[in-house]
């Protein structure tokens, strides 16, 4: 019973040791760094490249450039939540949504996250100027400083900062099409415009949720804070209304044919629904309602323009 017992009790010491050791620092580590890097808005940026990707090759997929494209644009895409958080640590601190991020928290210090974030910005444009092409690698790069020199010092000075920061966030279809060789056109006008439109319901219905902390941290977004969200919910509906017709604009330059029409007026008329909902009752739930639609809304659109094109070419 005595060598069980000490054995045991080496067992915990370990497991103890473990937890307070070098690769429980190492873990929580790597926990800071994938929270910087924001994986949500990367995968979600990924889908966009891929479909963009596919959408100009009409014969045949390099899926190894693929996947090196979708590679470089992620470690932009991170680098620019990286390096937006260590601007904005001291505002981060002030809302409650924000304060626990590593930057803001102290975790992370800001040289040490600013240096990981210009190291991914540097590996995102290397990759995508040397196996994928100079064009994308330019381009995703300026989408990066767009978001991180631009929308990130707007956020304190005016409104005008969601419209800025819709541009980069809907490049990464755009820097799809370009990673496949494709040139700017009006096929790019279209998904850039698909994506430009959906985010400004899906940014107002988050701006409305969080308008207290956006407001003690003196972030001049678009919900207004002193009309009971009346500017809001109008600035929603009116681009919600618009992306209806916007929506249907891959088929009108030849991406898609009426499979996807029929699709895109199904999920935009969803979309406007879950709108006039918000405006009508500007509550959290609607709110909620509205932005988790929006996240359902794109993604299958997106589905269902790559599942027609594919079959218009095959």
């Amino acid at each position: 019973m005595s060598t069980i017992a000490a054995v045991a009790k080496n067992l915990s010491h370990s497991i103890d040791c473990a937890k307070s050791g070098p690769f429980a620092t190492l873990a929580s580590r790597f926990v800071d760094y994938r929270q910087m890097a924001r994986p949500r808005i990367m995968v979600m940026s990924a889908a966009a490249v891929i479909s963009g990707f596919v959408l100009a090759s009409p014969i045949v997929i390099s899926w190894p450039v693929v996947w090196t494209a979708v590679v470089g644009i992620c470690c932009l895409v991170a680098a620019s939540s990286i390096l937006n958080q260590v601007i904005e640590a001291g505002t981060d601190l002030q809302m409650n949504r924000t304060a626990d991020r590593p930057v803001a928290s102290g975790r992370i210090s800001r040289v040490e996250a600013a240096g990981f974030g210009l190291l991914a910005s540097m590996i995102g444009a290397a990759l995508l100027w040397r196996f994928v092409n100079p064009t994308t690698s330019i381009a995703a790069f300026c989408t990066m400083l767009s978001y991180v020199l631009l929308y990130t010092p707007l956020k304190r000075i005016t409104s005008l900062c969601t419209t800025v920061g819709a541009v980069p966030g809907a490049m990464p279809p755009v820097l799809g099409w370009l990673a496949a060789g494709g040139e700017f056109g009006l096929e790019t006008l279209a998904l850039f415009a698909v994506f430009f439109v959906w985010q400004f319901p899906h940014f107002l219905a988050i701006g409305w949720i969080y308008r207290e902390d956006y407001e003690r941290a003196g972030l001049k977004m678009l919900p207004s804070f002193n009309d009971k969200g009346l500017r809001t919910g109008w600035i929603a509906l009116i681009y919600a209304l618009a992306f209806v017709p916007v929506s249907c604009l891959p088929r009108m330059v030849g991406l898609a044919g009426p499979g996807y029409m029929a699709a895109a007026i199904v999920l935009s008329i969803g979309y406007l629904w879950l709108t006039v909902r918000f405006v009508s009752s500007r509550t959290n739930v609607r709110a909620r309602q509205l932005m988790f639609g929006s996240l359902i809304c794109l993604p299958v659109l997106l589905l269902c323009l790559v599942a027609d094109y594919l079959r218009l070419v095959s």
